[in-house]
């Protein structure tokens, strides 16, 4: 799992829509596929694309599959995107402070 794959994955507005969705509460394919104007198998196809992106997690009740967010997943790529947000704001307080020297 990379942070390009998770990027990737969520690239796609139908896989961002199916990954909301799951992030609110676990839910069947079935029941996303009802509220996404895709079908079932493509539902399926975009969970299999988030599953391996490690943003979502699958669980077996009985013949049917439940898919929710995977924490984890999300903490990796938060604890990503703030180490260069952490940078972009040292950065940029580093040429307000330059700044200030030449007044």
């Amino acid at each position: 799992m990379t942070y390009e794959n998770m990027f990737s994955a969520l690239g796609d507005s139908t896989r961002r829509q199916i990954f909301e969705a799951v992030a609110d509460r676990p839910r069947a394919v079935g029941e996303l596929a009802a509220d996404l104007p895709v079908s079932r198998p493509a539902v399926s196809q975009h969970l299999k694309v988030l599953s391996d992106a490690g943003l979502v997690v699958c669980r077996a009740k009985g013949t049917r599959r439940i898919y929710a967010s995977r924490l984890e997943g999300l903490t990796e790529l938060r604890a990503w995107l703030e180490r260069y947000w952490s940078d972009a704001l040292e950065s940029f307080a580093a040429e307000v402070t330059k700044d200030e020297t030449y007044d």
